[in-house]
């Protein structure tokens, strides 16, 4: 049997349910590992082939999704044709509700959303689509390995006519701050810590404000082309901002916290969006 590797294949960014954490952002890069007999080329697949198969086969199952465990106990989902409608609970009791079209979401089979139960929920599928002399796939989820500081964060962007318009999808980031010309690790975590498991939303979708249990919530919501998208979180877990969620735009939100913070300094901001991306911002 031979062997055929691709590390790095991509990178999925996607949102999902954590008991404690609630709404957290993650990106997750995929190695992969294919095993069978070599075809009449003396090939066990065309490296041309496996990227854009498979990575157009995850983006379809998980990429840019909400993914949740349906297994948990705090987990209650409503299923009608025209939306899904998924309730939950922390351990400590705060109380979330994701509303979206059938294809912002990923339920996983699972009491847990893990890198081991994504990878179960999608191996499977991915075979499918490979040729018949592949006969194994092993998949290798991992985050990113990162020396200094990062957070975070989930939103959804209304104007964005691909899987981005999704009102919870999120990302692991990077954040580097220079101040004068300085690396600052002072200010780098600060913005990590302040937004460790953030919620970046613009401030005109928000369509109400309620009290549950002594706990105040934003109910946000829009339409954009793939239906009507809302959510219900907590109002600590969130950032207001009063522009769209872009990174272009998160970095100027940064950027501009920072010169009040300390309005004597010049700032160079590096905001990452998942992976290997991002924006950067020069005061």
């Amino acid at each position: 049997m031979q062997a055929l590797f691709v590390d790095n294949l991509t990178v999925i960014d996607f949102a999902y349910f954590h008991p404690e954490r609630g709404i957290v952002g993650e990106s997750l890069i995929m190695d992969v590992e294919l095993f069978g007999e070599l075809n009449d080329e003396g090939m066990l697949f065309d490296f041309s082939y496996v990227k854009k198969r498979i990575k157009s086969c995850v983006d379809t199952l998980v990429d840019h999704k909400f993914l949740v465990a349906k297994n948990h106990t705090n987990v209650s989902i409503t299923d009608t044709p025209q939306e899904l409608s998924i309730q939950l609970k922390t351990e400590y009791g705060e109380f979330y509700e994701h509303i979206s079209p059938h294809q912002a979401v990923c339920l996983i089979d699972s009491d847990e959303v893990t890198p081991r139960s994504i990878q179960a929920t999608i191996q499977d599928e991915i075979l499918k689509i490979l040729p018949d002399n592949v006969t194994k796939l092993s998949l290798n989820l991992r985050a990113e390995e990162i020396q200094g500081d990062f957070y975070h964060y989930s939103h959804g962007l209304k104007k964005h006519f691909g899987d981005c318009q999704r009102i919870a999808h999120g990302h692991r980031s990077k954040i580097d701050i220079w101040e004068n010309g300085e690396y600052s690790g002072k200010w780098t975590s600060h913005i990590a810590s302040k937004w460790q498991d953030i919620y970046l939303a613009t401030e005109e979708d928000i369509i109400e404000t309620i009290d549950i249990d002594g706990h105040d919530y934003y109910i946000f919501q829009y339409h954009a082309n793939q239906g009507k998208f809302q959510l219900t979180i907590p109002k600590r877990r969130c950032q207001l901002m009063e522009t769209d969620t872009t990174v272009e735009l998160i970095a100027v939100f940064l950027s501009d916290y920072l010169t009040e913070q300390s309005p004597e300094s010049n700032f160079k901001l590096k905001a990452y969006e998942g992976v290997d991306k991002g924006a950067i911002v020069v005061t």
